[in-house]
């Protein structure tokens, strides 16, 4: 049997001051005053960590990721405790990630360095934008200044890895504005960019009430304007939207983008585990927990666990599961990994490139699966042609 996937942790906050109109994540607003139950929660995630590492038993972690929401909204305290329990169960890489999500927001500045003191490695800043008009537009509770002093908060409380998030695509937004927002963001000297562009997702108040877009034209005037300012500043591209510079790739996300195995804990988080049947089969699963904060919470005290509900990937899916993730990658995927982490034969997955191969929207490569640059521009009609084999064509 080969050895399984590397294994990551993947920690869901769903608390945030007010939900934006555009987050179709799993957050719950409860403003800027409300008390958070916070040792309620600590306790939940603890037991359904231990239940989880009853599954995964000794397998070490690569990466650690906490998200919402506003993971910022918690205290140091709570990640101390949190982190200590995660220490206790499994094991961490040497080199371990461990990212949380901040929003520049006043409120969570001051407690940067308890973060940093607490084991906390890397912080993701959720600035959006720079502009007055884009962030009343989107929602956000800070403005420029703030996400300026963010930053200067994180590195003197001692982080030297930094990611920004930046949209573009912004209602209102021309090439001008997309690139300011750029330089700004460049001035702050960040190991990491996250550059991605506003999309429409359902179950969203702009979905439902939709603002007007740039148009098209614009939009890709925007992408190679500010693909180019990156890659000048020493950001390289190596996902669809992200950017980093040497040695600061993202080490969770990699993970999700080659097919690595997760740990989800905290409520509505999501993971994916692989294991061995009996037969020798490598079993790749995906599975999720209660959505709801109060029902996760009363889901401590169910025999049942907090599990919601989990779905066997079928094996004639895997191709497309890999290569959803996979072909985000710039330099695309190793076919050793597809056959690490699937645990199929190589054929299985080279037959679904016949036609994108023809189509010149994968490289031809014998030992990578890679989207070639038309690929990465029209990926989702290359995930077509790799989910029927081009059938329909």
């Amino acid at each position: 049997m080969l050895e399984l996937p590397p294994l990551a942790l993947y920690v869901h906050v769903p608390w945030c001051v007010r939900k934006c109109p555009y987050c179709d994540f799993n957050s719950h607003g409860v403003g800027a005053t409300q008390q958070l139950p916070e040792q309620a929660y600590l306790n939940a995630l603890l037991s359904d960590l231990e239940q989880e590492v009853r599954r995964v038993g000794s397998r070490k972690l690569v990466s650690v990721f906490i998200g919402g929401g506003t993971p910022s909204l918690m205290s140091p305290d709570f990640y101390q405790a949190l982190l200590r329990g995660i220490n206790q169960h499994l094991e961490l890489a040497v080199d371990c990630e461990v990212t949380l999500e901040a929003n520049p927001g006043t409120l969570e500045q001051g407690r940067f360095a308890g973060y940093r003191e607490n084991g906390i490695n890397r912080l993701s800043i959720g600035i959006q934008s720079f502009q007055p008009a884009q962030l009343k537009t989107l929602g956000r509770i800070h403005d420029g200044e703030q996400a300026h002093h963010a930053v200067t908060s994180a590195r003197r409380a001692g982080f030297d890895n930094l990611n920004l998030d930046l949209m573009h695509g912004l209602p209102q937004q021309d090439v001008a504005l997309a690139l300011d927002d750029i330089e700004q963001a460049l001035s702050l000297n960040p190991e990491h960019l996250s550059w991605y562009q506003l999309t429409l997702e359902p179950n969203t108040e702009f979905y439902s009430h939709p603002p007007a877009l740039p148009e098209d034209e614009t939009l890709w005037d925007i992408q190679d304007a500010g693909h180019a300012r990156l890659e000048g500043a020493g950001l390289k591209r190596y996902e669809i939207s992200a950017y980093a510079r040497s040695g600061r790739r993202s080490r969770h996300n990699l993970n999700y983008w080659q097919f690595g195995d997760y740990i989800g804990i905290g409520a509505g988080a999501h993971g994916k585990l692989s294991r061995w049947s009996e037969d020798g089969e490598l079993v790749v699963e995906r599975y999720w927990k209660s959505r709801q904060p109060d029902a996760y919470l009363r889901r401590q005290h169910d025999p049942r666990g907090f599990l919601a509900g989990s779905q066997r990937i079928d094996t004639a899916a895997l191709p497309l599961e890999f290569a959803m993730n996979a072909l985000r990658l710039v330099e695309g995927v190793s076919f050793d990994e597809w056959l690490r982490t699937s645990g199929r034969p190589l054929n299985e997955l080279e037959e679904k490139l016949v036609v994108a191969r023809e189509k010149g929207l994968v490289m031809e490569d014998s030992f990578y699966l890679q989207a070639s640059p038309q690929g990465l521009l029209f990926l989702n009609d290359l995930l077509v042609l790799i989910s029927d084999g081009g059938r329909h064509t």
